[in-house]
Protein backbone atom coordinates (compact mmCIF):
# COMPACT_ATOMS: atom_id res chain seq x y z
CA UNK A 1 0.00 0.00 0.00
CA UNK A 2 1.40 3.43 -0.75
CA UNK A 3 2.49 5.49 1.90
CA UNK A 4 0.65 8.71 2.10
CA UNK A 5 2.40 12.17 1.58
CA UNK A 6 4.05 13.56 5.25
CA UNK A 7 1.86 16.61 6.45
CA UNK A 8 4.39 19.41 5.68
CA UNK A 9 5.72 22.34 8.29
CA UNK A 10 7.80 25.15 8.46
CA UNK A 11 10.84 26.41 10.48
CA UNK A 12 12.17 30.21 10.24
CA UNK A 13 15.02 31.29 12.14
CA UNK A 14 15.24 34.96 12.62
CA UNK A 15 18.88 36.18 12.65
CA UNK A 16 19.55 40.15 14.08
CA UNK A 17 23.46 41.68 14.43
CA UNK A 18 23.48 42.92 17.97
CA UNK A 19 26.68 44.14 20.20
CA UNK A 20 28.82 42.81 17.68
CA UNK A 21 27.38 39.60 17.14
CA UNK A 22 25.09 37.03 15.83
CA UNK A 23 21.93 36.16 17.51
CA UNK A 24 18.56 34.32 16.65
CA UNK A 25 15.00 34.36 17.70
CA UNK A 26 14.34 30.67 19.20
CA UNK A 27 10.88 30.16 21.59
CA UNK A 28 9.97 27.95 24.71
CA UNK A 29 7.06 26.15 23.93
CA UNK A 30 4.60 26.03 25.87
CA UNK A 31 2.37 23.35 24.89
CA UNK A 32 1.82 20.96 22.21
CA UNK A 33 4.46 18.79 20.55
CA UNK A 34 7.92 19.84 21.76
CA UNK A 35 6.28 21.12 24.58
CA UNK A 36 9.38 22.53 26.92
CA UNK A 37 11.74 22.78 24.14
CA UNK A 38 13.05 25.59 22.76
CA UNK A 39 12.23 26.10 18.79
CA UNK A 40 12.36 28.12 16.02
CA UNK A 41 9.22 29.79 14.82
CA UNK A 42 7.25 27.98 12.56
CA UNK A 43 4.42 25.36 12.21
CA UNK A 44 1.90 23.65 9.98
CA UNK A 45 1.40 24.93 6.56
CA UNK A 46 -2.52 25.72 5.97
CA UNK A 47 -4.59 24.71 2.99
CA UNK A 48 -3.05 26.35 -0.27
CA UNK A 49 -0.22 27.36 1.44
CA UNK A 50 2.94 27.43 0.60
CA UNK A 51 6.02 26.86 2.98
CA UNK A 52 7.23 30.63 2.63
CA UNK A 53 3.67 31.89 3.02
CA UNK A 54 3.19 29.75 5.88
CA UNK A 55 6.70 30.94 7.68
CA UNK A 56 5.79 34.68 7.08
CA UNK A 57 2.54 33.94 8.64
CA UNK A 58 3.88 31.84 11.89
CA UNK A 59 6.29 34.53 12.38
CA UNK A 60 4.27 36.82 13.03
CA UNK A 61 1.78 34.37 14.92
CA UNK A 62 4.41 33.24 17.31
CA UNK A 63 6.28 36.73 17.95
CA UNK A 64 4.63 39.74 16.89
CA UNK A 65 7.84 40.36 14.37
CA UNK A 66 6.64 41.05 10.59
CA UNK A 67 8.70 39.42 7.88
CA UNK A 68 8.43 39.50 4.08
CA UNK A 69 8.34 36.64 1.78
CA UNK A 70 11.20 38.22 -0.26
CA UNK A 71 13.91 38.22 2.57
CA UNK A 72 13.31 34.62 3.55
CA UNK A 73 16.00 32.37 2.88
CA UNK A 74 15.13 28.90 2.38
CA UNK A 75 18.09 26.50 3.52
CA UNK A 76 16.88 22.98 3.36
CA UNK A 77 14.37 20.73 4.36
CA UNK A 78 13.97 18.16 6.81
CA UNK A 79 11.98 14.65 7.11
CA UNK A 80 10.95 13.17 10.76
CA UNK A 81 9.93 9.93 11.05
CA UNK A 82 8.26 8.65 14.32
CA UNK A 83 7.71 5.09 13.46
CA UNK A 84 6.09 4.53 17.00
CA UNK A 85 4.27 7.68 16.68
CA UNK A 86 2.94 7.54 12.90
CA UNK A 87 0.55 11.34 13.69
CA UNK A 88 3.60 12.90 14.20
CA UNK A 89 6.11 12.00 10.91
CA UNK A 90 6.60 15.43 9.18
CA UNK A 91 8.79 17.27 6.43
CA UNK A 92 9.92 20.55 7.64
CA UNK A 93 10.68 23.51 5.34
CA UNK A 94 13.86 25.11 6.76
CA UNK A 95 14.60 28.96 6.38
CA UNK A 96 16.60 31.98 7.85
CA UNK A 97 15.27 35.68 7.51
CA UNK A 98 17.92 38.87 9.00
CA UNK A 99 15.07 41.58 7.77
CA UNK A 100 12.09 42.39 10.05
CA UNK A 101 9.88 44.93 11.92
CA UNK A 102 8.61 44.79 15.34
CA UNK A 103 9.80 43.91 18.37
CA UNK A 104 8.83 39.88 19.83
CA UNK A 105 6.33 39.52 21.84
CA UNK A 106 4.83 36.28 23.57
CA UNK A 107 2.24 34.39 21.97
CA UNK A 108 -0.32 31.11 22.90
CA UNK A 109 2.59 29.17 21.45
CA UNK A 110 5.94 30.15 23.08
CA UNK A 111 8.03 33.15 24.42
CA UNK A 112 10.34 34.44 22.22
CA UNK A 113 14.44 34.57 23.12
CA UNK A 114 17.20 35.84 21.91
CA UNK A 115 20.39 33.54 22.06
CA UNK A 116 24.37 34.59 20.46
CA UNK A 117 25.07 31.69 17.57
CA UNK A 118 27.57 30.35 20.30
CA UNK A 119 24.65 30.12 23.29
CA UNK A 120 22.11 28.32 21.47
CA UNK A 121 20.54 26.17 24.11
CA UNK A 122 20.98 22.96 21.89
CA UNK A 123 20.20 20.45 25.03
CA UNK A 124 16.85 22.05 25.50
CA UNK A 125 15.89 21.47 21.89
CA UNK A 126 14.82 18.49 19.72
CA UNK A 127 17.67 16.18 19.59
CA UNK A 128 18.36 16.05 15.90
CA UNK A 129 18.82 19.99 16.45
CA UNK A 130 22.79 19.72 17.27
CA UNK A 131 22.94 17.48 14.12
CA UNK A 132 22.50 20.85 11.78
CA UNK A 133 21.31 24.26 13.13
CA UNK A 134 24.38 25.35 13.92
CA UNK A 135 25.85 24.88 10.29
CA UNK A 136 22.17 26.69 9.05
CA UNK A 137 22.61 29.48 11.20
CA UNK A 138 26.55 29.86 9.71
CA UNK A 139 24.95 30.04 6.24
CA UNK A 140 24.68 26.32 5.18
CA UNK A 141 22.12 24.37 4.14
CA UNK A 142 20.70 20.91 5.26
CA UNK A 143 18.76 18.22 3.72
CA UNK A 144 18.75 14.96 5.58
CA UNK A 145 15.90 12.57 7.47
CA UNK A 146 16.23 11.77 10.92
CA UNK A 147 14.26 8.59 12.45
CA UNK A 148 13.34 9.31 16.30
CA UNK A 149 13.12 6.16 18.75
CA UNK A 150 10.78 4.93 20.81
CA UNK A 151 10.95 7.24 23.34
CA UNK A 152 9.92 10.15 20.63
CA UNK A 153 12.62 12.52 21.13
CA UNK A 154 15.95 10.67 20.39
CA UNK A 155 17.31 10.38 17.06
CA UNK A 156 18.15 6.62 16.38
CA UNK A 157 18.80 7.15 12.65
CA UNK A 158 20.26 9.73 10.51
CA UNK A 159 19.74 9.23 6.48
CA UNK A 160 21.44 12.14 3.96
CA UNK A 161 18.74 12.80 2.05
CA UNK A 162 14.56 13.69 2.32
CA UNK A 163 12.65 10.30 2.74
Amino acid sequence: MPRMPLPEVCVCYVLREAGGRTEVLLGRKKHGLGAGNYVGLGGKLEAGESAVEAAVREVEEESGLVVAAADLEPRGRLTYLFPHREAWSQVSNVFVVRAFAGVPAPSDELDPEWFALDEVPLAEMWDDARRWLPDVLAGGRVRRTYVFGEDLATVVDELDHVA
